[in-house]
């Protein structure tokens, strides 16, 4: 048995599916996706033009070595489009779904063996003797000596404290990129969460209901700073600072080095942020799940806001909803969700801790990435706990893994033919679900696979390829 299977639809998906497919490896390529538009996943499935890319079209290719292939796409269907642009996701997806589909056609040109199975993947059991054998809704079943799973955000749970009354009412609504028509427009709108998942919701919320007031609530009340409207001149010292975090212990030393960087530094600070991505990964294996936990509990929401921010016409939009009045954002915790017609939420100010409570028609999650896989309900990877064959990130961010993504099972020890891509591995890498760093997994992922059909040796660079 010899096949490779990957599992997840979207970008992730299509990336391996597609580096494995240029490498026409000898066995079977199976792609178990369970939707009907190949590549585009939760991400890039939206039609909502101020839906924007936070990656610059320069640096959003499919594959590595093909990296300006979206700029050349994009430049086909719009007027004066440049690399240092933000351009809708949607148009991505569809990027996306064109590269697929030539590969698709090429290979069945060639005679290459591949499958794509349109039913959602539902159980990874070991093989008796070698590999794993996939169990799919619809029944069937599927031998491959490799997976990788590349399944994107798990589905989402509720805040502890929203209320079962609550979530049965319809007006709690877990699911940020649902569309669910109400039965008639609400007057007030409240998303949970302040990062790029809750602009968007904004923004589709302020088009969808323009008469509707919108409040954004988060602990720190901290919006995703701003993209500078072109790229940055490099900070003079990033190498320099860059091999004084690799050497530094902990998080407060590193948090020290990077404030004086800031110092240092004459020009903008967003550039010190981006030259410290090609060791992002390497710092965070550094860090013991101790100095992890720190970072995660002090840092992490300064970090998500600086490193995953805006593009600027976002902000302007942002911006302009706040300036008339349309939008409220407030730094507080949300203490409980309650009642049904309206909803009442009761929320415990960050600066005054006064407590105070706020109705409204609907209330939406957009807290981002649920990354808790020993709190999931997702079918499969309950399945993979359970065997053994998988274990949880003991911070909950995704399952433990190798560097390279390789799944370390219940007995400490690689789980061979078994791998992840995207964010079960922020536990592993931390920074993995931008596509540069899903582009780069993917293409180290099928050279893996590739040379072991044919035994190869190969070595893992210890950051699952985010290095090159």
């Amino acid at each position: 048995m010899t096949d490779i299977a990957i599992i997840g639809g979207g970008a992730a998906g299509a990336a391996v599916f597609g580096e494995l497919l240029r490498r026409n490896p000898p066995c079977t390529i199976h792609w178990i996706v369970n939707q009907r538009s190949l590549g585009r996943g939760v991400a890039y499935s939206t039609l909502d033009e101020r839906h924007l890319l936070n990656v610059r079209a320069a640096g959003m290719g499919l594959f590595l070595d093909h990296s300006d292939d979206f700029l050349k796409h994009a430049s086909a269907e719009l007027d004066r489009v440049s690399g240092s642009d933000f351009l809708p996701r949607r148009l991505f997806g569809d990027f996306v779904q064109a590269q697929i589909g030539a590969l698709i056609q090429s290979a069945r040109q060639q005679g290459q063996s591949f499958k794509v199975h349109k039913a959602g993947a539902v159980g990874i059991s070991a093989a008796p003797h070698n590999g794993y054998i996939i169990a799919l809704e619809d029944g069937r079943a599927i031998e491959a000596a490799h997976v990788v799973l590349a399944l994107g955000a798990l589905p989402p749970r509720p805040l502890r404290s929203v209320s079962s009354e609550t979530l049965a009412s319809g007006a709690y609504q877990l699911d940020p990129w649902a569309h669910d028509e109400q039965q008639k427009p609400p007057r007030r709108v409240v998303v949970i969460g302040t990062g790029l998942t809750a602009v968007d919701t904004l923004l589709s919320a302020s088009t969808r209901w323009p008469a509707a007031d919108l409040v954004a609530v988060s602990r720190h009340g901290l919006l995703p700073f701003v993209h500078p409207e072109q790229p940055l001149a490099p900070f003079p010292f990033q190498n320099e600072l860059n091999e004084s975090l690799l050497e530094s212990d902990g998080v407060p030393a590193m948090m020290r080095l990077v404030r004086e960087a800031f110092a240092a530094h004459s020009g903008d600070w967003r550039s010190i942020v981006d030259g410290m991505r090609p060791i992002n990964a390497r710092l965070w294996q550094k860090l013991s799940n101790r100095q992890r936990r720190q970072f995660l509990r002090h840092v992490r929401w300064l970090w998500e806001a600086s490193r995953h921010r805006l593009a600027p016409a976002s902000a302007q939009a942002i911006e302009q909803l706040r300036d008339e009045g349309r939008l409220q954002v407030q730094a507080a915790r949300v203490l409980r969700v309650e009642e049904v017609s309206p909803l009442r939420i009761t929320l415990r100010g960050r600066a005054s801790q006064l407590v105070s409570t706020l109705e409204s028609d609907l209330v939406i999650q957009a807290t981002g990435l649920d990354t808790a896989v020993a709190y999931t309900e997702h079918e499969l990877l309950c399945g993979l706990l359970e065997q053994g064959l998988a274990i949880a990130d003991p911070l909950q961010m995704g399952v433990v893994a190798q560097p390279d993504g390789q799944l370390i099972n219940r007995s400490g020890q690689p789980q061979r033919g078994l791998f992840a891509i995207g964010s079960l591995l922020r536990g592993s890498l931390w920074e993995c679900t931008a596509m540069p760093e899903i582009r780069r997994a993917a293409h180290h992922v099928a050279t893996v696979l590739s040379q072991d059909l044919v035994g190869v040796p190969t070595v893992s660079n210890g950051d699952g390829g985010a290095g090159n």
